[in-house]
């Protein structure tokens, strides 16, 4: 009987050789092939752009963007009131001064009494008064169309006991004796002289309770600046933790760092506090562009006899570029404080 020969699989020689022609012999790619070797060229690789005047701090961001906006607005908001506050003073110094160079003579008609006669001696004594340049008597034509805004036109007003009315305009930088003219027009019956001295300091009393409420709201949005500037300080300073704890293991002070934040944000309440400014001397100057178009017409003279011109003049500008400077300095100092008070609880 023939024995068979069963190859061992541990013997060298018992699987035949692969044999190339045969495809059932060739061997599977299953991606587990020897590793090759990759070239990579530099130029294909993204480096930052990195410059020597970046800064350490990112400044571009939509927060920066929003607090610039923000800085924008209330530096708009409190060039406004210090615009209105010094257009009041102005127009109100303006009043003023037109009211002081005037005084008024009133003589109340009586019963029996020549009125063109007292109306003609009262003119006379204040002509004689020393400081007086001119002293005119209004007829009862013109006392009576100084009623018709009050009264209407038309009206006959013969039957009614109307004051006489005498000005008395004095002369530049004269300070009259009213005394010695009062007690001259005594003997003159039912004659008053009215220096508008109280309407003056009700004018003064009205324009600084103005000044003042402007400067109360200045002050206000440099508070609400500098608090809008402290959260936004808190918040860049938790977004570059990792940078800020960098410049601490490479050396840098808490010093360093306040300054690179305060510079940041100096620059950014710079350029909010243009914009914001700059928008309020263009809304100043619209107002005085449609109120000098506005003069020709009466309405326009009635507006501008109430209120006054609205425009603000070099001395207004000057204000708005102080409060613009005052915002972008309460900016940097609150940010630089903000951050070395949050560095100090750090290190501790």
């Amino acid at each position: 009987m023939r024995r068979t020969h069963t190859p061992d699989p541990f013997e060298e020689d018992a699987l035949d050789p692969l044999d190339a022609s045969d495809p059932r012999q060739t061997p599977l790619d299953i991606g587990h092939g020897a590793p090759q070797a990759r070239v990579i060229e530099p130029s294909s690789v993204a480096t930052p752009a990195l410059t020597r005047d970046a800064p350490l701090v990112p400044v571009d961001s939509a927060a920066s963007r929003a607090l610039m906006a923000v800085i924008a607005i209330l530096t708009f908001l409190a060039a406004l009131c210090a615009g209105a506050a010094e257009i009041v003073a102005a127009n109100s110094s303006a009043w003023r001064a037109s009211v002081a160079r005037e005084a008024t003579i009133q003589i109340r008609p009586r019963a029996q009494i020549d009125i063109e006669a007292l109306v003609a001696q009262a003119a006379a004594l204040a002509r004689e008064t020393p400081g007086v340049a001119a002293a005119e008597p209004y007829s009862a034509e013109e006392s009576a169309q100084l009623l018709e805004p009050w009264l209407g036109a038309g009206l006959d007003l013969g039957e009614l006991p109307v004051p006489r009315l005498v000005v008395v305009r004095l002369e530049p930088g004269a300070d009259p004796d009213f005394t010695a003219l009062r007690a001259a027009l005594a003997d003159i019956p039912g004659a008053s002289l009215d220096d508008h001295g109280q309407w003056i300091a009700r004018l003064s009393a009205m324009a600084n309770t103005v000044v003042a409420v402007g400067v109360a709201l200045v002050v206000l949005v440099l508070v609400a600046a500098g608090l809008a500037v402290a959260f936004a300080t808190r918040g860049a300073m938790a977004g570059n933790r990792e940078i800020v704890e960098v410049l601490h293991y490479v050396g840098a002070d808490d010093g360093f760092i306040a300054r690179e934040f305060q510079n940041r944000f100096l620059r950014m309440g710079l350029k909010g506090a243009a914009i914001g400014g700059g928008l309020a001397v263009l809304l100043f100057a619209l107002f005085g562009r449609l109120s000098a178009s506005w003069r020709a017409s009466p309405a326009g003279d009635q507006i501008e006899a109430l209120f006054g011109g609205f425009e603000v003049g070099w001395r207004g500008a000057a204000v708005i570029v102080v409060i613009a400077l005052a915002v972008s300095g309460v900016t940097a100092i609150v940010s630089g404080l903000s951050v070395k008070r949050m560095l100090a609880g750090a290190s501790q």
